[in-house]
């Protein structure tokens, strides 16, 4: 199995922390323009020659970041990869974002990717096959589409959801729509043991989840099964936060390390 690259997104007050156990960094657009700090640490992370992966984020916002604001980021920092505005559960909007931005010029260095956005697996597949033929060669796959619970109807909706998004690839690869020879980066989860199933997968290149860092926060720790449930904690909410002195700050810091060890530890990652 080849290496997967790994990030965790994490309050600001983590961020240079966070280089140390994340094999990429993960930006959000929207808090280039918010956050100085923010901005400074990715300003940095070229600087270091860091992998960056710029998200639109649609996941933050509920729609795609302003147009002229991702083009002006895209330009100043120049990611290894873009991942390009799509349309949550709409795959015919997605598409002609996909077909519009095929025909935009971004850096040579930066690679587009495309979301594929659906309501149903047969429109997963047909939305897959067409971003293929318009020529992107990379595809990330959310982690959340309400159609992955009717794929894995499991009494658990989380479960449900991890081992929904599982089977819609599996059944992608099985059909060879998808080949090792492809790109493909995992959106977020909603269980952690989710990625272990992958093993034989192995167009899967990244991952990028905040479950092991969210989790933390409840002061949650995984167990040799990751949690039972998707933590309610939201990032939008916990962005500011600061670490306080005694047992609050010490049991976070105790359940992030043991989070972040434990997600590869349960995926063989």
């Amino acid at each position: 199995m080849k290496k997967i690259k790994i990030s965790h997104e994490v309050p600001f007050c983590l961020l240079d922390q966070s280089r140390e156990f994340n094999d990429y960094d993960y930006c959000l657009p929207h808090l280039m323009d918010l956050n100085e700090e923010y901005r400074n640490f990715f300003y940095k992370s070229k600087e270091m020659g860091r992998y960056i992966v710029m998200d639109n984020s649609l996941h933050e916002l509920g729609e795609a970041y302003n147009t002229e604001r991702l083009l002006h980021w895209v330009n100043e920092i120049k990611p290894n990869e873009f991942i390009i505005p799509d349309v949550w559960e709409d795959k015919d909007a997605s598409v002609r974002n996909a077909r519009q931005w095929a025909g935009i010029e971004l850096p040579k260095e930066v690679t587009k990717v495309v979301v594929v956005q659906a309501k149903s697996q047969h429109e997963a597949m047909l939305c897959t096959q067409t971003y293929k033929d318009l020529g992107y060669k990379k595809i990330a796959y959310s982690y959340g589409a309400s159609y992955y619970n009717e794929v894995c109807p499991h009494p658990n909706k989380d479960f449900g959801k991890a081992i929904g998004r599982f089977m819609v690839l599996s059944s992608l690869y099985e059909q060879r729509i998808l080949t090792k020879f492809d790109r493909v980066h995992l959106l977020g989860t909603a269980s952690p043991i989710e990625f272990g199933m992958y093993k034989n997968i192995e167009c899967i290149e990244s991952i990028d989840t905040s479950n092991p860092i969210m989790a933390a926060i409840e002061l949650q720790k995984y167990n040799n099964l990751g949690l039972s449930s998707k933590p309610k904690a939201n990032m939008n909410d916990y962005q500011d936060m600061q670490l306080k002195g005694g047992f609050w700050g010490e049991a976070f810091i105790e359940a992030l390390n043991n989070n972040v060890k434990m997600f590869k530890q349960i995926n063989g990652l």
